[in-house]
């Protein structure tokens, strides 16, 4: 994995440096009450002048606009825990139980771990010792993640943790080397299909499982239903395949990349079902969804604005439902160093 630069704490321990100054953990940690009105960077496209730097996905330079603050993880973490899929656990563990060299331990790889969500839904869930190793390139995202993450697995087993800066878009073998399972969310539908090729290849080149979860479906349902609903979900979806990203096609390509190579594959539903409990979450994924549907296609816009202005009443008044698809992939490949 090529990286700009790679921070490793030792085993347990918790980075030193917070990251910004100029980002407290108070901004962070705001209820959802306080989540302002503008679109937070990551629900959808970010274009204010100054916005704080969060994190990038590629080497890309810096014209690639920030892609997710810790404000819109935060917020979305609730959800994605209620939606990932509790019936790819089984097949995973069993997979985990019976890998070569299972006797020290697990070894978790995170790709994206943004401020480490995935690992705090996992960790309590997996039985025996866990080291995760968190990658990103947000410095500030990777301490949040050290900080916050679990200390314990399902049957009380020690978690540790050490954290990577670098391009989760560039992986290889030789960087999951003694690796037991590499997991991201919502990753795989901003990755290009090389990308993906690249990512299925270091995996199962190790010969190990990965569990990426929570990538976009491109289907949409919103109670009541509007007239416009199916013009700002094409256009939106059109949008998450700009510059050759996958967007609605990833789990398909992911897929296709994984049993390719051998692995079996696994795919199951975790959508967002959000109502009136889910408000703050609710208004800031419409604002993101129409601000891109209008970023791809802007004739829409006028149309677009009184029906975003209509949606964020009825779901401000706790009358809006919405079911944003998304889906979880479980690939198995075969061990090396073994037989399972």
């Amino acid at each position: 994995m090529t990286s700009e630069t790679t921070t490793t704490a030792p085993v347990g321990a918790i980075p030193a440096q917070p990251g910004p100054a100029d980002v407290t953990d108070a901004e962070v940690g705001r209820g959802s009450e306080q989540v302002p009105s503008e679109v937070i960077a990551g629900a959808g496209p970010v274009v204010r002048p100054g916005e704080r730097a969060t994190v990038r996905l590629r080497e890309t330079g810096t014209e690639e606009p920030p892609r997710y603050a810790p404000e819109w993880l935060e917020l979305r973490e609730s959800a994605d825990a209620a939606a990932r899929s509790h019936d790819l656990l089984d097949p995973l563990r069993i997979r985990l139980a019976n890998l070569p060299g299972k006797a020290g331990g697990l070894v978790v790889h995170d790709l994206g771990c943004g401020t480490g969500s995935m690992g705090r839904w996992l960790a309590p869930r997996l039985d025996g010792s866990q080291h995760w190793i968190l990658h990103d390139r947000d410095p500030y995202l990777l301490h949040f993640a050290a900080v916050a993450s679990p200390r314990a697995a399902a049957d009380g087993s020690r978690v540790t943790v050490e954290t990577r800066r670098g391009d989760v878009a560039r992986l290889t073998p030789d960087a999951l080397v003694g690796a037991s399972l590499v997991t991201a969310s919502a990753l795989l539908d901003v990755l290009t299909r090389e990308e993906v090729d690249t990512l299925a290849e270091a995996c199962t080149g190790a010969g190990c499982p990965a569990l990426l979860t929570l990538s976009v479906a491109g289907r949409v349902e919103l109670t009541p239903s509007h007239p416009l609903d199916t013009e700002i979900a094409e256009a939106f979806n059109a949008h998450q395949r700009r510059g050759g990203l996958l967007g609605p096609d990833a789990v398909t390509a992911a897929c296709e990349a994984f049993a390719d190579r051998g692995a079996t594959v696994k795919v199951n539903p975790s959508a967002w079902r959000l109502g009136p409990d889910e408000k703050a979450l609710t208004g800031q994924w419409l604002r993101g969804w129409v601000g891109a549907a209008v970023e791809e296609r802007p004739e829409l816009a006028g149309r677009a604005d009184a029906y975003l202005a209509e949606r964020l009443a009825a779901n401000e008044a706790g009358e809006l439902r919405v079911v944003v698809h998304h889906s979880d992939l479980l690939a198995l490949a075969r061990p090396t160093g073994g037989t399972s």
